[in-house]
């Protein structure tokens, strides 16, 4: 019986659409998973490490890791309305934002290559885990905070405003969904092993789909203090039929991203197949 590590993160669109994986809901096709949970920012830091056999990473950490690994096409955080926020205490004019310090989740997340994009003129940014960017903001340590995940529905709250919907500026200029995150799997896994894998993570999404009352109790544990209301509002953000399986609009957001990489940073080599 094979045995494989698989890593991601403790959000709740993560342990929703993985809680049947863990919890042996669903036929596993005679394999075994030792389950890592972690954030982002440090899953990406892992793969470049090749740690794990399959694992959580943010699209724009591919480039560092394609020798390594390929993509699957399910378990991805992709879609419309769903991106980063850039915030701050207070509005900021445009031409201010160069002069500003950013509290950014992470320097290989795709939010930040977003950012990079949208504002390359900042280049003042300091890396905190996403969960304390609004606590910085609120201090004074940074002038402006790049949001993700569970943050997009609690900043209002605490009197921050927005400066820029970052998935907003992606989609208006690629009309394509924002690929936030995909499941990485080791490129040297035979590819029969490859197929059953992604075919797993397919049956555990739809599974959590058809039976949330089921999986609530996984992702609450994992949720830090969230109340039913936002995690379920996470969820409904990130888990969609593109989570399910990727379709050709969505691959080509992803392939856009990573050509914006390689502009970024030309010395990245991109190994092909990207997909499985």
């Amino acid at each position: 019986m094979s045995k494989f590590s698989f890593a991601f993160s403790p959000c709740p669109n993560d342990t929703f659409m993985f809680e049947a994986i863990f919890n042996n809901r669903i036929d596993l096709r005679g394999y075994k998973f030792d389950i890592h949970l972690d954030d982002v920012s440090q899953l990406n830091r892992s793969a470049v490490m090749g740690q794990f056999d399959i694992s959580k990473i943010s699209y724009s950490a591919y480039s560092l890791v394609s020798n390594q690994y390929q993509l699957l096409n399910s378990g991805s955080a992709l879609g419309y309305n769903c991106g980063p926020l850039l915030i701050a205490k207070s509005k900021i004019d445009g031409k201010d934002i160069k002069n500003c310090s950013v509290a950014i989740p992470g320097a290989n997340t795709t939010a930040n290559l977003l950012l990079s994009l949208a504002f390359p003129e900042l280049s003042n940014k300091k890396e905190y885990i996403f969960s304390e960017i609004e606590d910085a903001i609120v201090k004074g340590d940074v002038d402006l905070g790049l949001i993700i995940h569970e943050n997009r529905f609690t900043y209002e709250k605490r009197g921050l405003v927005k400066i820029q919907d970052l998935g907003e500026y992606w989609e208006s200029t690629t009309k394509c969904p924002i690929p936030l995150g995909g499941i990485a799997i080791k490129r040297l896994l035979p590819q029969n092993v490859k197929e059953d894998i992604e075919a797993i993570l397919r049956d555990s999404i739809q599974f959590a789909f058809s039976n949330k009352e089921k999986v609530q109790a996984y992702v609450a544990s994992h949720a830090q203090e969230m109340n039913e209301k936002v995690m379920q509002s996470h969820i409904d953000l990130y888990v969609n039929q593109q989570s399910i399986l990727l379709d050709a609009l969505a691959k080509q957001g992803i392939e856009l991203l990573i050509k914006e990489i390689k502009y970024l940073y030309p010395g990245r080599i991109i190994q092909y197949p990207i997909f499985i």
